[in-house]
């Protein structure tokens, strides 16, 4: 499973909406560091797609852009940390973190892997490759993603839900990729950097209680204000 860990479904509450809204806005205050304009940010284009795609209100986007950008004089400090460990029965799991106050993030993060077990750096971070991940679906009927995926020069592609091709590049290829992939009959729904695993541990090889175990403590992660991506290795 190369994608960061998402719930299953499609849960649309309110209270669900209202974290990614959080969490995309912070990662448009992140792009728009360098600059307010998407179409001179490739970064913050993305993103911007991204939130427009999920149907975030225009006046949140931008005054997150707005602030990001330092243009409404509030100072934005974000902090970028990376917890490692592993989830019940073994899975490991990276978990990206924005957070204003490290000291908050580091106690929560030590109260929800009590349930798992909380690991040092580098304690997980060799069986993840750190890689570009790509979201696109099919634009043009026909398009073929292997094809898509060797011309636009990604690395490896997946298969996930709903019709969605992910496709895996060098983290320093995800703008070069992202930018290709429609000229090949594929529209990019989402694309950012993040972790994939090795050696995933395979759903089959727990029982149902103990893969309901891992996914409670996932969704706990992932509901987590500092909380931005959560990469699990387990298998598809």
């Amino acid at each position: 499973m190369g994608a960061q860990w998402k719930a299953k479904g499609k849960d649309l509450a309110a209270s669900a909406r209202g974290r990614l809204f959080g969490k995309l806005a912070k990662d448009i205050m992140i792009a728009a560091r360098n600059g307010p304009d998407p179409a001179a940010n490739s970064r913050l284009r993305l993103v911007v797609e991204q939130a427009r795609k999920v149907s975030m209100p225009k006046e949140t986007l931008e005054r997150a852009i707005k602030k990001g950008a330092g243009l409404t004089g509030e100072a934005v400090h974000f902090e970028h940390v990376v917890y490692e460990g592993f989830a019940p029965h073994q899975v490991p799991v990276m978990v990206e973190c924005l957070t204003d106050n490290l000291n908050r993030a580091a106690s929560e993060m030590r109260v929800l892997f009590r349930k798992g077990q909380l690991g040092s750096s580098g304690s997980v971070g060799w069986d993840f490759d750190h890689v570009g991940m790509i979201e696109a679906e099919v634009a043009v009927a026909g398009s073929d993603p292997e094809e898509a995926a060797i011309e636009a020069g990604a690395q490896d592609l997946e298969a996930a839900e709903d019709g969605v091709t992910l496709f895996i590049t060098a983290p320093t290829d995800l703008d070069l990729v992202s930018r290709a992939l429609p000229a090949h009959g594929f529209t990019v729904l989402s694309a950012k950097l993040g972790y994939r695993p090795k050696n995933p541990v395979a759903p089959s090889s727990l029982t149902a209680a103990q893969l309901e175990e891992v996914e409670s403590f996932l969704a706990a992660l992932d509901g987590n204000e500092d909380v931005q991506n959560v990469f699990a290795g387990l298998g598809a």
